[in-house]
């Protein structure tokens, strides 16, 4: 049996893109969630700094993996190296209960 992954995802954007930041990782979603092993994918804002939440459950790493080859996906990455302050921090979880 393979392992679910569970991610929670913190994206710092600048201040002058966070705009731009939250319309595309939001403009993936329902593509995101339609992809064969994502179980969840939600977008949040932290109340407190603002940052962005992604909070994700993949079917196992190759289901993660297969998002982040996706095109649309890459194209908001690459964004990213303009957009953020620094680099996402990514927490992988296991679920145990």
């Amino acid at each position: 049996m393979t392992a679910r992954l569970n991610i929670v995802a913190r994206i710092k954007p600048r201040a002058e893109h966070k705009d731009h930041a939250l319309a595309a990782i939001c403009a993936i979603v329902e593509q995101t969630r339609a992809e064969p092993g994502c179980i969840e994918f939600k977008v949040n804002e932290c109340r407190a700094s603002g940052d962005i939440i992604l909070y994700e459950e993949w079917r196992d790493e190759a289901a993660f993996n297969f998002h982040h080859g996706q095109i649309y996906t890459r194209s908001v990455m690459e964004a990213y190296a303009q957009w953020l302050s620094e680099d996402p921090e990514i927490i992988r979880l296991n679920p145990v209960a």
